[in-house]
């Protein structure tokens, strides 16, 4: 995820958690705040475990959501770690934040094709 899409600042998540639209499942919370420009913020707290467990929560999730990016609405995304994110792999909290984004409608039908780019092929 490049560091231009996410979130850094305190005000900026204070301001999702206040006034965005939340929705959770028990791997993942996921807060929208509908904005002109995208922005992701991952927030991982110590009751998913130590230090290194959480960071590699943190990466999991950041390879989880840049496939995504492309059709990605545009908005202020906070993605929280429940604490049984702990233990799952990157396949589950790929599906979980999957269905969090189904859920809420904020992914869009296809990936914007970038100009002068070959279309990408299907695998057999």
């Amino acid at each position: 995820m490049e560091r231009a899409v996410s979130l850094k600042k305190n005000a900026q998540f204070q301001t999702v958690y206040r006034r965005g639209r939340s929705l959770a499942n028990q791997h993942l919370a996921l807060l929208y705040l509908r904005r002109p420009e995208l922005k992701i913020g991952i927030s991982v707290s110590k009751k998913v475990g130590k230090a290194h467990v959480r960071n590699r929560v943190k990466r999991r999730i950041r390879e989880c959501v840049r496939p995504l990016l492309p059709r990605l609405k545009k908005g202020h995304y906070v993605i929280v770690a429940r604490s049984a994110a702990g233990q799952d792999d990157l396949s589950t909290l790929s599906r979980a934040l999957d269905q969090l984004l189904r859920r809420q409608q904020l992914l869009l039908d296809a990936p914007a094709q970038t100009a002068g780019a070959p279309p990408r092929r299907q695998r057999p």
